[in-house]
């Protein structure tokens, strides 16, 4: 086990239980929950499968260093020390990006600046070279974390966000962030089960990350590229060994899923992600307005949804979060649906008292994730029979 080591997995704002049990099953060692992030042990072959398999993670971060900081010249001298060269060449290129909480430093592109100052001189001082700079495609990328005033330094070995899953092609006006939709089905507690829909489904990404869980095939399969694939140790046969061993824990699913959109535009984006996602077998994608549609069946339905909030659409939002109500009430009987909105005063309008209630944040916006149980018959007869059963 000397090979392990500590590792931090970001994610989102209330993910992170979610995330913590995501790990367990991985496989991950002395798991600890944070705030916005999960920190774990394990080798390289298991910070490949985190990146690989992970749903709610959205960076999978490599400490190398901890140290104080007083001020600005502090850290340079500090991130200098470090033997960069243990980590990159020095005619090789780097990013920076940093996150600060707290008064001593708030200048995060300013303390981006400063850590590549102190690597490129470092180089620069020993072999007369010094590495590039290139945001897009850097062979290194390195996180800075200053929580008041320590700091700790690690190299991103995801690259690009995690939520960039590779099978996007085509976007509405506000799409859901893919780490956010997987993050949402799995606290609705949606287990394959059971048939699966998105009434208001927009480019299809709900419906993608349902189907990815309903058949356990990991969720960063199709992405281009790691950050870690550029590393001075990466191991390419470790790495198909570690994917193909999660290809084989897929699992078969005998239910349906269906998205509803009423704009064509939509249902053509939706379609064309699903099939980038090879999901078509799955998934079932239709140009309806869900205000005029009812449930097919009297087997259960689960249902997850992402409606507008009126930060980009013009809609008259009072009117349509009431319509949400009434169809979900009048046409759709055994169902569980889940809905998220930053839009707390429409929420008002719904007319149907939640089950549960998680606040979350869909990106800066804080946003309620809304359970409501529609019955078939009445609550009162529904409580009756589950006491007689």
């Amino acid at each position: 086990m000397e090979n392990n080591f500590k590792m931090v997995a970001k994610t989102l704002f209330g993910f992170e239980e979610l995330l913590a049990k995501e790990l367990k099953q991985l496989g991950a060692q002395a798991v600890t929950i944070g705030v916005r992030h999960v920190s774990f042990v394990g080798d390289k072959g298991f910070m490949y499968k985190a990146n690989l398999g992970l749903r709610t993670a959205i960076k999978i971060l490599k400490p190398i260093a901890k140290f104080k900081v007083i001020n600005e010249n502090d850290l340079y001298n500090k991130v200098n020390a470090i033997p960069w060269e243990n980590y990159l060449k020095s005619d090789g290129s780097l990013a920076v990006g940093a996150t600060l909480n707290g008064d001593t430093f708030t200048h995060s592109q300013y303390v981006s600046l400063k850590t590549k100052d102190a690597i490129v001189d470092r180089f620069r001082d020993q072999t007369g070279e010094r590495p590039n700079v290139d945001l897009r495609f850097p062979d290194l990328k390195i996180d800075i974390h200053i929580d008041r005033h320590f700091c700790t330094v690690s190299l991103d070995s995801s690259g690009e966000s995690l939520h960039k899953r590779g099978y996007k092609i085509a976007t509405n006006i506000a799409p859901i962030n893919e780490v956010l939709a997987a993050g949402l089905i799995m606290l609705s507690g949606w287990d394959g089960q059971s048939d699966f829909m998105d009434p208001m489904c927009g480019s299809g990404t709900v419906l993608i990350e349902a189907a990815m869980i309903a058949c356990n095939i990991p969720p960063n399969l199709m992405r281009n590229e790691f950050g870690f694939e550029r590393w001075g140790d990466w191991d390419v046969d470790l790495f198909e060994k570690i994917e193909e061993s999660l290809l084989s824990k897929t699992r078969d699913f005998h239910h349906k899923i269906m998205g509803f959109d009423k704009s064509p535009s939509a249902v053509e984006k939706a379609t064309q992600n699903v099939e980038n996602a090879k999901l078509e077998d799955f998934i079932y994608i239709k140009h309806e307005d869900f205000f005029k549609t009812q449930k097919g069946g009297e087997e259960h339905l689960h249902m997850v949804f992402n409606p507008p909030y009126g930060e980009r659409l013009d809609i008259e939002m009072e009117t349509f979060y009431s319509s949400i109500g009434s169809t979900l009430k009048h046409k759709y009987p055994g169902t569980n649906a889940w809905m998220i909105s930053s839009n707390l005063e429409a929420l008002k309008h719904v007319g149907l008292r939640p089950s549960r209630k998680i606040k979350l944040f869909n990106a800066k916006l804080e946003a309620r994730f809304s359970k409501y149980e529609m019955y078939a018959g009445t609550k009162k007869t529904h409580k009756l029979e589950a006491k007689n059963d």
